[in-house]
């Protein structure tokens, strides 16, 4: 049966015992030939990686024996042991390299081979050494790592062995010649080696400076050779090519610091040293002939040289020779081609400054320095030229462009204005050929002369245009006036006449003379006085004849005709309706037109091509007293209504200065506050002095007697004084 477990029973167990785990009696031991053996096992293994054979440990193994010694303070005497094997391996892997093939090629591949050796073994050899790397080194800053131990190894039987380092670069840089003359490389290779030399850190102190002292060589001697036989567009495609390819080769296979110095190298060879000679032979003809390609490529590259300040003077110069050849030229066909040609080639330098050169703002200013010396070589007849181009695109006979196009080549035409010193010559002569426009209605379009009177002002001010103003003013008025005058009885009965009332300060002033006028038109004009003058009292009437012009009908046996003239020709024709025959002088006593005025009158009606009205004997082609003129009774013309120009009368030299003269008058204010203004600042100035300052500020060419002139007029009205001692000398009067 069972018996029940009670409080006091027995025979339950008893109290369970405790485990009390004890120390050893006697502290364990490690083997005496631990270190000794654990080593030879790891030799063996070490042994094993360098000859690239099986070892009989495995791994693992391998990596527990390092961690004991380590764990066991062995870790030094195990480093050191390794750095000794290591050693003897690499000097034996490096020497293994001398006296071997000489080819290069195989050699290199040699050297590659024990390199990427050395650098397996050495992947291998750190991985069985974790721990000693993790641990011992890391905690002993004075030692080197495992990579860097074998890294410093490796260089430093290299620098024992000089000669094959010697041999080394000499490959490499052999192999980069090759490449450069067009041969293929293996350019693995060349990056392995190069890694290397990276990897030992003696890439720049044993390749990089060779390198590029073989570079510049190699570039310097071949940039003499081809800039001696290649044209310069072709020389510029090869520059490019040249850096385009050592880009690539930086990028391929050299260190990525070697990269700039390669470039700035190039440049220094290939541009800097021959931008002189790139812009002498060839420049001139990239721009003569607008090769943008080639000139953006020049642009381009010398701007990667430091040439650019060089090609813009260049540029500037070209621009200056080819504009002074247009401006000098004095032949008078030349001179009528002047302004188009210097529009044309303004427009061909800007859109090589545009296309080519990147619109740079210091090619534009020099550019615009340069047209301004162009424009102004000649002082003041390229104004007077530039005036009457205006006037040619202004006249309603110019035929063959649209509005829009006169318009925009009258901005550009601009850019030849604000280039002229003398913007008061250019009024001077603008203003005389509009007179004609206006007072001869040959103006195209009111639109176009106001949008060129607004240039003017937006450019100089209104005080510059305000004569020109004042012209459009006083035809508006002369058309209201005479609107008013036929109404009136006074107007009935004359010859329909047309009357411009002009304000003199307004318009250019014209010579004066008495002319004998026909009687129908003198009627007429004392008919228009007296109602002018009974209109507007205390007002006085000038007449000038010279820009006034006629319809007269003529009848010749082959049909009426209707001849337009100016007025000297209508009263020299009107004068047949009496005689037959009349003599220069018969003609000049009834007009009283003096010999330069009458002489190329009588010509144009005699001598003009398909339209002389007048016969004259003899046939000449200049005009005597004893001349006599007759009606050319067989005259004939297809057209009913035909216009007889004017022969235009050449300047002469004195109406020339005349001209001068007239414009001088107007820029005397400016020299005298210019002359004032220098000796208020200066106080005493000798008279040479003060002529060359003020040759330098004044912006219109001024001649040195003339500003003796305004002196003089200066020291009478007490703004100076000559100088008691020399009379030479000025002194300012406060």
């Amino acid at each position: 049966g069972g018996g029940g477990g009670g409080a006091g029973s027995g025979g339950g167990r008893g109290p369970a015992k405790r485990m009390v785990i004890k120390p050893f009696k006697k502290k364990p031991e490690l083997p005496a030939d631990f270190e000794d053996a654990t080593w030879a096992k790891m030799r063996d293994a070490v042994h094993a990686v360098f000859a690239a054979t099986p070892t009989a440990y495995s791994r693992e193994e391998l990596y527990r024996a390092v961690e004991d010694l380590c764990m066991h303070k062995m870790a030094a005497r195990l480093f050191e042991r390794l750095h000794a094997e290591c050693e003897a391996n690499v000097a034996s892997l490096v020497d293994s390299l001398a006296g071997r093939t000489p080819e290069v090629i195989a050699f290199l591949n040699l050297a590659n081979e024990a390199w990427e050796r050395h650098c397996s073994q050495m992947v291998t050899i750190r991985s069985i050494f974790l721990h000693l790397d993790r641990t011992f080194v890391v905690n002993n800053p004075a030692v080197r790592s495992l990579w860097e131990m074998g890294l410093q190894l490796f260089r430093r039987h290299l620098d024992r062995q000089e000669p094959l380092k010697r041999k080394m670069v000499t490959g490499l840089l052999d192999l980069v010649e090759r490449e450069r003359r067009g041969e293929s490389i293996n350019r693995s290779l060349m990056r392995s080696l190069l890694r290397m030399f990276v990897s030992l850190r003696i890439y720049a102190e044993t390749f990089e400076g060779e390198f590029l002292l073989a570079t510049g060589g190699f570039y310097r001697e071949e940039a003499a050779r081809y800039m001696a036989d290649t044209a310069v567009a072709k020389y510029l495609l090869h520059v490019e090519a040249r850096l385009a390819e050592e880009q690539d080769r930086a990028v391929a296979y050299l260190d990525d610091a070697t990269a700039r110095p390669l470039v700035a190298c190039l440049e220094r060879e290939l541009l800097v040293s021959h931008t002189e000679g790139i812009l002498d032979k060839g420049l001139g003809e990239l721009l003569a002939g607008v090769r943008l390609d080639d000139l953006k490529r020049m642009y381009r590259l010398l701007g990667r040289a430091d040439g650019l300040e060089l090609l813009c003077a260049r540029f500037a110069e070209y621009a200056k020779t080819r504009g002074l050849e247009i401006v000098q030229d004095t032949d008078k066909e030349k001179e009528k081609e002047m302004v188009s040609s210097l529009l044309a080639l303004k427009a061909v330098l800007d859109k090589i400054l545009g296309e080519a050169f990147a619109g740079d703002d210091s090619f534009s200013q020099a550019l615009k320095h340069a047209f301004e010396v162009i424009v102004n070589a000649r002082q003041e007849r390229p104004a007077q030229l530039i005036a009457k181009f205006v006037d040619g695109q202004l006249r309603s006979g110019n035929r063959g462009r649209s509005e829009a196009e006169v318009e925009e080549l009258l901005d550009r035409v601009m850019v030849l204005f604000r280039a002229i010193n003398g913007k008061d010559t250019f009024a001077e002569f603008y203003r005389a050929h509009l007179a004609k426009r206006l007072l001869l209605n040959r103006s195209a379009s009111f639109e176009l002369e106001k949008h060129m009177i607004s240039r003017l002002k937006t450019e100089c001010g209104a005080a510059f245009t305000k004569k020109m103003e004042g012209m459009f003013a006083d035809v508006d008025v002369s058309k209201s006036l005479m609107a008013t005058w036929r109404t009136t009885d006074g107007c009935k009965g004359c010859l329909p006449t047309e009357v411009h009332v002009l304000t003199t300060t307004y318009w250019p002033s014209n010579p004066t003379a008495e002319l004998k006028l026909p009687s129908v038109l003198l009627k007429a004009q004392e008919a228009f006085s007296s109602f002018y003058l009974d209109k507007f009292t205390g007002r006085r009437l000038t007449w000038q004849h010279t820009q006034a012009h006629c319809v007269l009908k003529a009848a010749f046996p082959s049909g009426s005709k209707e001849l337009q003239l100016s007025l000297f020709q209508a009263m020299c024709l009107l004068l047949f309706n009496a005689r037959d025959k009349l003599s220069f002088l018969d003609v000049q006593a009834a007009t009283g037109l003096d010999d330069k005025t009458l002489k190329p009158t009588l010509l144009s009606l005699s001598m003009a091509k398909g339209a002389h009205v007048l016969m004259k004997d003899p046939k000449t082609k200049d005009c005597k007293p004893t001349d006599v003129f007759s009606v050319n009774e067989g005259f004939k013309h297809k057209l009913r209504r035909i216009k007889i120009n004017s022969i235009q009368i050449k300047e002469t030299a004195e109406e020339a200065e005349q001209a001068y003269e007239h414009i001088f008058r107007d820029r005397q204010h400016a020299v005298d506050a210019a002359i004032v203004r220098t000796m208020k600042a200066r106080k005493t100035l000798t008279h040479q002095l003060l002529v060359a300052e003020l040759l330098g500020q004044l912006k219109f060419p001024v001649k040195p007697a003339d500003i003796k002139k305004r002196i003089a007029s200066l020291i009478d009205r007490e703004y100076l004084e000559r100088s008691e001692e020399d009379a030479s000398v000025y002194n300012y009067m406060a």
